[in-house]
């Protein structure tokens, strides 16, 4: 008999209370529920992890050893499982040197497509490149001066690994001197390499003095070093550059050399094929002189400069610099000609000797820093440091002979730049000679194949030369999806974390079809997901809860969509049939008349956009993925408020102007990074609640007699804390060729803390027993602290009463990190000026967190503050008092302000897709309200309650 289920029994992980699940195979799984209620410890902690255990353990010990640590979930059984794939949200690369077309593999095929059949072209003169015979080589050696020393080698070993052994004996018995990795040798005693590093290897053929009569001589040592290095000659002239030649391709009039085209050629991330200035980066990271000048209205050594004013020998140098070039060092900076400006940052021109031995301000700090050895130095001279595009590539990555070759009329580096949609165009209109077709057509159609992944999952708007650091958790998550669909795997078991963030609902309908692809290929797809549509296209959804922390864990629903809405008790299905909605003010607030406005903003995509915040009201600014939301909003407003504010040294983007900021006199960011990097951090000591805890167990009687300060209730100091496990509560434990197992440290069993710290009580409470309290339950023991009470009051207030006090921070999920710090912010003291920006706050929030979360910026926005959300959830939009749309699509095509008002004169403008996406909402719950009140009596049909 198949099998037609993925079974759970028994699952305990983290908060799942003992439950039993059935999925079906190879269907569209939706597994839903309160932020908190078990989805992910279900989904990723005990059905992929399993998965993934049971796949290492076939693996060799020696294997595992190197793989990362798979803990085995608490769970009693698995039967079922297929093998697990993860689409997480934090796995895409943050390294510079990732960009969509090398995450995706489509830029290893185009390396091997312009490597095969790509024309190179002059970086000079633009003519295309033809080969050189032995003869047109040695009439460009018989153009030096008379009497040069020229040396001929043969380039055996270009940049390879390994330890050639063989090779140099052969050279040796050949009678052949080589020059290895630049140093000349004897063969005679060869060289021992190292295998692991690349090395280059050139049989040194012939020397020669060019004088009459040597031309058979050295016709006869070019063509023998032509047949020993594939077609490759290197000329050696002493004081000189060695120069490349080769018999496959040089151009006629320049006589430039390009060597034979290989896929690495186009790598920018290897020597062959990376730009040498910025070695394949696109930019250089180098001091700033906006920087280093830190304020242009003083004199340079009278509070102008910024590092290095604390040098003698750099103000000796600057001192001498200005005597010799006459510059008047009392007039401020900016007052300074250009030219003096230049001088003192840059050092003299190229060519002029400085004989006072000044290289310039910027010279001598790139020195200190290379020399110097203190970590903490370094990173303090990196704050005056910005990335620049790189003048010798501008940005392209490559060398030019690599961007000269071309395919088409295009270079690798144009087709990379191109917009995901018009690169899918050109990838299908690429022609070749018949010739040609036999080597490229199928990786042109790999190629194109990809590419129509990337376009259908709403990526469009994308180039394959973008960054993977700049990349949302969403897009790198539909990334991932478009390769593995892609990949044409069967058989497979799919786990995805809320695919659908940062996505406009116009995309919404592309990704599910997308999930469908995966599943109709003989995949079970299970996600993660709180998206309405989602849900209801899903074949069979699991809602887990009905609380979250300690109330949640259960299975309430499952079953179809429709099913589950028939459960009375699935909160879910509430909010699917309309029984339960998140309420609506009946009007928008009133606007000020006061605003911040962002004139001409020009960067990234942003067509030359002047946009007006209004001031004490709460602004949603929308559109479709890659419109230029975050552009505007946190590289050019929040980065010029901060800048402003703050002291920033950040550079916000390309603007003209911005007025208004004297409305405000906060600026405050809010995003889903984690309140702590580590498992020491906590929601205690993140609020601040844990200094006052502490102090009150430390004000105690029993404390004070023994002479116990706040200091001794610190599991991050010796003294209170368990020594064995360093008040970690848990002990590592190596298992050598098995994961590192971590077990309860059995001297405090997980409490922390020494015996004599925990004799300490507070109400019964030793100081462990309060941080494993939730602050729900922790709320009436703190109640007599004001400080304490308030902070726990706003805490359950946002909904994260569920939490314990203790909690580590790098366990909370993104929402609960943001939530958490609106909380410390409501629990403030508010000016009432104060702007907070958030970036789709919405993510992994329930239907009811989201109702929850509404109530928190109302409540901010009430005590005067203005509020500044990137978002998609029309919920929140329906909520904003004022609304800007950006389009009409994303990347070139987007950029522009569409429509902006209340959300219902959003409603009503053509052409803009949330204005039509907000017609319908409106549409249907006004359709979900007249029909919800007659479903709500009927009696309910309950599928799966436990």
């Amino acid at each position: 008999m198949p099998i037609t289920h993925i079974t759970v029994r028994g699952a305990r992980q983290h908060n799942l209370r003992d439950i039993n699940v059935q999925i079906p195979r190879n269907t569209l799984t939706v597994v839903t529920g309160l932020s908190g209620s078990g989805k992910s410890s279900l989904a990723f902690d005990t059905i992929y992890a399993e998965g993934q255990r049971r796949y290492v353990e076939t693996l060799s010990a020696y294997a595992r050893q190197f793989l990362d640590q798979i803990e085995r979930p608490d769970v009693d059984s698995i039967e079922g499982l297929s093998p697990a794939i993860s689409i997480e949200q934090k796995t895409t690369s943050r390294s510079p040197r990732s960009t969509v077309g090398t995450i995706t593999e489509i830029y290893d095929y185009l390396r091997l497509l312009y490597a095969s059949v790509g024309v190179p072209h002059c970086p000079k003169c633009g003519l295309p490149i033809s080969r050189q015979s032995a003869e047109q080589i040695v009439e460009r050696i018989l153009m030096l001066a008379p009497g040069e020393r020229v040396t001929i080698f043969a380039p055996v070993v270009r940049g390879r690994k390994g330890e050639f052994k063989d090779l140099l004996d052969e050279l040796d018995q050949q009678g052949f001197r080589a020059r290895v990795d630049g140093e000349l040798r004897d063969l005679a005693d060869p060289p021992v390499l190292e295998k692991r590093k690349n090395h280059t290897i050139e049989a040194v053929v012939d020397r020669v003095v060019l004088k009459p009569g040597v031309e058979k001589r050295l016709q006869e040592a070019v063509t023998r070093s032509l047949q020993m290095a594939n077609g490759l000659v290197v000329i050696g002239v002493a004081g000189k550059d060695d120069q490349l030649y080769s018999s496959s391709m040089a151009c006629p009039d320049c006589g430039l050399d390009i060597p034979k085209l290989e896929p690495r050629s186009f790598s920018f991330n290897s020597n062959y094929g990376a730009c040498p200035e910025c070695h394949g980066l696109g930019s250089i990271y180098d001091f700033d002189p906006a920087k280093v000048i830190t304020d242009w209205s003083k004199p340079l050594l009278d509070g102008a400069l910024g590092p290095g004013s604390a040098s003698q020998y750099l103000l000796k140098l600057i001192h001498l610099a200005a005597q010799k070039y006459k510059i008047d060092l009392k007039k401020p900076f900016e007052q300074l000609p250009q030219k003096h400006q230049d001088l003192l940052l840059q050092g003299p021109p190229k060519g002029e000797a400085p004989r006072t031995g000044f290289h310039g301000i910027l010279a001598y700090l790139r020195d200190a820093l290379e020399e110097s050895s203190s970590d903490a130095y370094r990173e303090w001279m990196m704050n005056y440091m910005s990335a620049s595009t790189c003048t010798a590539c501008k940005g392209r990555r490559l060398r030019p002979e690599s961007l000269a070759v071309k395919i088409n009329g295009l270079s690798i580096a144009d087709f990379t730049a191109l917009p995901l949609r018009r690169a899918l165009t050109a990838a299908r209109d690429l022609h070749f000679t018949e010739r040609e077709s036999r080597i490229a057509e199928r990786l042109r159609k790999e190629i194109a194949e990809r590419l129509e992944f990337l376009v259908a999952v709403g990526l469009g708007y994308l180039a394959l030369e973008r960054n993977a650091a700049t990349l949302s958790g969403g897009e790198g998550q539909r990334i991932r999806l478009a390769t593995q669909i892609g990949s044409r795997l069967r058989g497979v078991l799919y786990v995805l974390d809320e695919p659908s963030i940062g996505l406009h609902q116009r995309d919404n309908l592309r990704l599910i079809e997308a999930l469908e692809a995966l599943r109709d290929l003989g995949n079970t797809v299970l996600v993660v997901e709180h998206d309405e549509d989602t849900i209801r296209r899903a074949d069979y959804v699991l809602d887990l809860g009905p609380g979250a922390g300690k109330l949640g864990g259960h299975v309430v629903a499952e079953g179809t969509p429709e099913e589950i809405m028939r459960v009375s008790g699935s909160l879910t299905g509430r909010y699917l049939s309309g029984e339960a909605t998140i309420l609506h003010r009946i009007a928008p607030r009133t606007l000020t008349g006061k605003w911040i406005t962002v004139e001409s903003a020009r960067s990234h995509n942003l067509q030359n956009v002047s946009a007006q915040f209004p001031i004490g009201v709460m602004t949603v600014v929308t559109g479709v993925s890659g419109s230029g939301k975050s552009t505007l909003v946190n590289d050019i407003l929040y980065r010029a408020l901060a800048k402003e504010l703050y002291g920033s040294r950040e550079e916000p983007g390309e603007h003209t102007r911005i007025t208004g900021f004297d409305q405000i006199d906060k600026a405050i960011r809010i995003d889903q990074s984690p309140i702590g990097r580590t498992p020491r951090s906590n929601p205690a000591t993140y609020t601040g609640v844990f200094t006052a805890i502490r102090d009150l167990f430390a004000m105690l009687p029993e404390a004070r007699e023994r002479g116990y300060k706040p200091g001794r209730f610190s599991f991050n100091v010796s003294g209170g804390r368990c020594e064995a496990c360093q008040g970690e509560g848990q002990r590592r434990i190596e298992m050598n060729f098995l994961p590192d197992v971590y077990v309860l440290c059995e001297i405090c069993n997980g409490r922390r803390y020494n015996q004599e710290t925990l004799s300490v009580k507070f109400n019964g409470y030793s100081i462990s027993d309060v941080l494993e309290l939730s602050i729900e339950d922790a709320l009436p023991v703190l109640a007599d602290i004001p400080s304490v009470r308030q902070k726990l009051q706003t805490l359950v207030d946002v909904g994260l009463g569920y939490i314990h006090l203790g909690q580590a921070a790098t366990t909370l999920s993104g929402g609960e990190a943001q939530r958490m710090k609106l909380a410390r912010e409501l629990s403030k003291r508010q000016t009432g000026r104060t702007l907070y920006l958030l970036d789709e706050p919405t993510t992994g929030l329930h239907f009811d967190d989201v109702r929850k979360l509404l109530e928190v910026l109302h409540r901010l926005t009430d005590l005067g503050n203005t509020v500044l959300i990137i978002e998609h959830n029309l919920d929140v939009i329906r909520n904003a008092d004022w609304v800007i749309d950006l389009g009409p699509e994303g990347g070139e095509d987007g950029g522009r302000i569409i429509a902006e008002g209340t959300p219902e004169q959003v409603a009503g403008v053509a052409g803009s897709y949330t204005g039509e996406f907000l017609r319908r909402y409106y549409a249907a719950a006004t359709v979900t309200a007249e029909s919800a009140a007659p479903r709500a009596r009927r009696t309910s049909k309950k599928v799966t309650v436990q």
